[in-house]
C-alpha cells in the first residue's frame, strides 16, 4: 500500500445492523467512542447502522409492503366528511 495515502484514523471497525443483528468488520475512519470484541478476540471500535446489506430489500430479496388499507379508508372518510360538511353549508 502506498504510504501517506489513508488518514491516520483508518482503522479497523465493526459495524452492526440493528435490523439483522448481522456484524461486519471493516476499514473505516468513522468516529465512534464505543468497542466491541471480534470473533479473533481483539477489541475494536464499533459502530450501529439502521440497515446494511444484510437487511436491506435490494439484498435479501425480501419485499416488505406497507399496509395502506387503513390510510385509503381515513382518507375516504375524510372526504365524505367534506363533502356532507359541503352540502350542509349550501343548504
Amino acid at each position: 500500500m502506498k504510504k501517506n495515502t489513508h488518514p491516520d484514523n483508518y482503522r479497523e471497525v465493526i459495524f452492526v445492523d440493528n435490523a439483522s443483528g448481522e456484524r461486519f468488520l471493516l476499514w473505516s475512519t468513522i468516529e465512534t467512542d464505543q468497542t466491541d470484541k471480534w470473533e479473533d478476540g481483539k477489541e475494536y471500535p464499533m459502530v450501529h447502522v439502521e440497515i446494511s446489506s444484510a437487511s436491506h430489500p435490494f439484498y435479501t430479496g425480501v419485499k416488505t409492503t406497507i399496509d395502506t388499507a387503513g390510510r385509503v379508508e381515513k382518507f375516504k372518510a375524510r372526504m365524505e366528511a367534506a363533502q356532507k360538511a359541503k352540502k350542509g353549508k349550501k343548504s
